[in-house]
């Protein structure tokens, strides 16, 4: 038999459905991203990515959790395009299940912001609350938007630098060339093998880049393979790391002339030397006095026909 001592919090409590901690398709770190989320002060702008980390939970059981918790209605994202051209993702997480046009109303309210910013942990009513007309806990409020986050995002994101740290996006000639590129970075190493597809096509604006200078794809795949870590090192972030390789485009160094028609040509030094037809370990130069074929070394050894 079980006994359970139960003692009601006179502070720092949050409050959301049992529901939620018994749900059959959420795991543990699911459930603990969630109610984490939903434990925040309004207004906070804390992350999905910056709470699994404080909650230390891995990369990718992070991923399987926010899976979860957008394939059963509790998270919702959506990227804009605001002023200046800025993408912009938002994120809204929910006290129960919404479906995608609920969440979508909710979010076609939220102004946009001048940077990148996402909707602050909501607290929405249930659909069962909601035909009781039983209000959301809280005064209405709306959700806290402008302003730059307190932290840089760590995760692998698809968001475009700002404009000052990348220039406008342009359709380059190149695209699929690019394309193809960046979809084969995982055959090269490893560590490359976890690369979000979701950033597939910013790595790809940033490979055409290269091409458009005049490097070929296998220039952009050894550059990317020089500046992976050490063996044994592992790379949490693949795709983050791979940008960051792609952003500065060195200029293009020009190729050596290649050796003449008429063969490599030898140092001065070498001009009038042979290569010895003996038994030699390594190739033997010597210099032949007349069309001799063998060095000094050889032809003391062969012994002298009658």
């Amino acid at each position: 038999m079980i006994y359970r001592n139960v003692i009601a919090p006179t502070r720092a409590f949050g409050q959301y459905s049992h529901e939620i901690i018994r749900h059959p398709r959420l795991n543990s770190d699911a459930v603990r991203l969630l109610t984490w989320q939903l434990s925040l002060p309004r207004g906070a702008r804390e992350s999905l990515s910056r709470t699994a980390e404080r909650a230390r939970i891995g990369a990718c059981a992070f991923g399987r959790a926010k899976r979860q918790l957008k394939e059963e209605g509790f998270v919702h994202e959506r990227r804009v395009q605001g002023a200046g051209g800025h993408w912009i993702t938002q994120q809204l997480v929910s006290s129960a299940p919404l479906t995608a046009d609920e969440a979508a109303k909710i979010l076609a309210r939220t102004p946009l912001p001048t940077c990148e910013d996402q909707v602050s942990p909501q607290v929405a009513p249930s659909p069962r609350n909601r035909a009781a007309g039983v209000p959301a806990v809280g005064a209405p409020e709306a959700p806290s938007t402008g302003g730059h986050p307190e932290e840089e995002p760590v995760e692998d994101t698809s968001n475009l630098p700002s404009a000052a740290d990348e220039p406008a996006a342009i359709t380059s000639p190149r695209q699929e060339e690019a394309r193809a590129l960046v979809g084969a970075l995982p055959l090269l190493s490893p560590a490359l093998r976890h690369i979000p597809p979701a950033m597939r096509d910013e790595l790809a604006r940033l490979a055409a880049r290269w091409l458009d200078a005049g490097h070929t794809s296998a220039d952009v795949h050894e550059h990317v393979l020089r500046g992976l870590p050490g063996a044994g090192t592992p790379v949490h972030r693949p795709g983050g790391l791979v940008r960051y390789l792609l952003r500065e485009v060195p200029p293009r160094a020009l190729s050596q002339p290649g050796p003449s028609p008429s063969g490599p040509r030898l140092s001065s030094r070498l001009e009038g030397a042979r290569e010895c037809s003996g038994d030699h370990i390594q190739p033997m130069l010597f210099r032949p006095v007349g069309d001799e074929t063998l060095c000094g070394r050889c032809a003391a050894r062969t012994p002298v026909e009658p």
